[in-house]
């Protein structure tokens, strides 16, 4: 062998050496790199060790050992845990089958409460010949309470839901609230408390509107009197209504399905706005305001006074004093005949609840949709709802003894 043909060997063989080393130590920085970016999206997912090819050995050495620091960051780090719930929580909605939380979930209480609503939503929908057929859920934080080893968020969840019955489509959407508490232990986050929130079970002015209720079941009502502007007439568009007679009610949906998620500023938003939010969607549909300046009686509504003080009727704002309103018979104005069913109603009708079936009803809706089988659905405020099933099944406000008024408001005012 001459010595030029042994030199070319050896070339050739430092060269393939260099190579082999140059292509390991980028598989290295790659899956270095790799890992890294998983950890932070979505340290969850990221895949373990052992199901790395074997021919990657010498890669899987040469990854740096996990630092206190990176121990720290990924205790602290409580966010994936959250947006799997999320994933989870909207899982179980479709399925309407609470085991996708209930083994996520360290709250053997809050688990109970959800399988209790999913299987009544289940059993209500199979009656209704009705099945989800797509779910989004979507999440807002609104506050975070970060303490040394547990963190608490108060959340909004957006949910929509696609409901197929007899071979046609609705879409129906709510926000619900939730406080959720996660801990830390040494290597991971758990939830362990979820409380839902549920404004509609929360009345406004009780005690007020309880006294008004029983002092007008004797008194008689005065007639409506013509509306007329009061504090701002560019806040609020009052019309003159002393010729319109007739209840508009694809205008009192349309501007239903306008605010259902958002207040309109020209009026105050409350806490439990149920009953405002109902009363606003009548007076858009052209129902002339029952106008007496005194609180606890009529149906009307003027803003704010000079120094913040409330000016407007109880009936305007209370559930309960809006449907002693309704109950009464007058001549004109807003008036309503009560109906046994609730397919008895029509569009811009009107849907009461007593959660407790002690006669206190807390929460107002008004019908803005209809299913394939004819039942209501209804659009609500406080809990923001549209094409909601009439009768709250899915809300954690429902109990067994709920009880409903339903009010079909008259044609003509």
């Amino acid at each position: 062998m001459s010595r030029s043909t042994v030199h070319t060997r050896r070339r050739r063989k430092k060269t393939k050496g260099k190579q082999q080393q140059a292509v390991i130590h980028a598989a290295q920085r790659s899956t270095m790199i790799t890992g890294q970016s998983k950890h932070v999206q979505a340290s969850n997912f990221a895949p373990s060790m052992d199901q790395q090819p074997t021919r990657t050995g010498t890669i899987k050495a040469s990854l740096p050992p996990l630092t206190s620091k990176v121990k720290r960051e990924k205790v602290t780090d409580w966010r994936p845990l959250f947006q799997q719930y999320i994933t989870r929580y909207n899982q179980a909605e479709t399925e309407q089958h609470s085991y996708r939380l209930s083994e996520f979930s360290l709250d053997q209480l809050h688990n109970e409460r959800l399988s209790e609503r999913l299987n009544r939503l289940r059993e209500r929908d199979l009656y209704r010949g009705a099945h989800v057929a797509g779910s989004e859920m979507k999440a807002e934080i609104l506050s975070v309470n970060e303490l040394e080893n547990e963190v608490i968020l108060n959340v909004k969840l957006y949910v929509k839901r696609k409901i197929a019955q007899d071979d046609q489509y609705y879409f129906e959407e709510r926000v619900d609230q939730e406080r959720i508490w996660l801990s830390s232990t040494e290597d991971s986050w758990r939830i362990t408390r979820i409380e839902p929130i549920t404004p509609e079970r929360k009345p406004r002015y009780a005690s007020t509107a309880i006294d008004w209720n029983a002092q007008n079941d004797i008194e008689e009502e005065e007639e409506p009197l013509v509306p007329r502007p009061y504090l701002n007439p560019e806040l609020i568009n009052f019309r003159n209504m002393r010729n319109m007679k007739r209840y508009r009610r694809e205008q009192a949906v349309a501007y239903a399905d306008t605010w259902w998620n958002q207040p309109n500023p020209q009026y105050e938003e409350f806490e439990a706005n149920c009953t405002n939010y109902v009363s606003q969607c009548l007076f858009a549909g052209e129902v002339p305001m029952h106008y007496t300046n005194r609180r606890d009686s009529g149906w009307w509504y003027k803003g704010r006074q000079q120094k913040g003080k409330e000016w407007w009727s109880y009936s305007w704002a209370v559930s309960r004093s809006l449907t002693a309103f309704l109950s009464k018979s007058r001549s004109k104005g807003l008036r309503a005949v009560e109906v046994d069913r609730a397919d008895k109603l029509e569009l811009g009708d009107i849907i009461v609840y007593d959660w407790n079936g002690n006669n206190t009803f807390q929460h107002s809706t008004i019908v803005t949709a209809f299913d394939s089988k004819g039942q209501p659905l209804v659009n609500a405020n406080t809990v923001a709802s549209k094409h909601r099933y009439w009768d709250y099944q899915d809300s954690y406000a429902w109990t067994p003894n709920t009880r409903y008024r339903f009010f079909h408001i008259s044609d003509y005012l």
